[in-house]
């Protein structure tokens, strides 16, 4: 239990921020979620209203440091991306992979792949002239530079 006042008074405003994001966390996660399922085509409705509802949910939760805005801006853009794929294939709903994956084990096939479409292991595989990892980037000069310096360290 806290001993001075500061820290009591602490601990109710704690507990009234805590409640309030709680609050606003749960209204932004609908409104997106409401939001990706009119993309999606799984419900009717006007996708570019509930889109543009969804993200200013998330840009004010973002202003009130509910939630990080670099969390914000990943799950904006994600949200954009996939209304802008609905909208350029028509009115036709847009099957994400994890539906079709999900539909597949219903009827306990495997999710053909699309032509085309690569394997995990070769999108893995770096571009063209460029290191796929922090090691490859890092040149070997830089890494044994940094490696004596940790030794002089050491030693001193």
């Amino acid at each position: 239990m806290a001993n001075t006042s500061s820290a009591r008074k602490r601990i109710r405003s704690a507990a009234r921020k805590h409640e309030r994001n709680r609050r606003v966390r749960s209204s932004v996660r609908t409104a997106v979620t409401k939001a990706r399922r009119v993309v999606d085509g799984a419900e009717e409705g006007s996708a570019e209203a509930l889109v543009r509802l969804a993200a200013s949910a998330l840009d004010k939760a973002a202003e009130h440091g509910i939630l990080h805005r670099r969390n914000v801006s990943r799950r904006k853009s994600r949200l954009m991306r996939s209304a802008a794929k609905a909208e350029t294939l028509g009115t036709a709903a847009v099957k994400t992979p994890k539906t079709v994956a999900k539909r597949a084990s219903a009827q306990g096939t495997k999710p053909k792949a699309k032509a085309g479409a690569t394997t995990r292991k070769a999108a893995a595989a770096p571009k063209t002239g460029r290191p796929a990892t922090k090691t490859e980037r890092t040149s070997s000069s830089q890494r044994r530079a940094a490696g004596s310096a940790g030794k002089e360290r050491e030693s001193s």
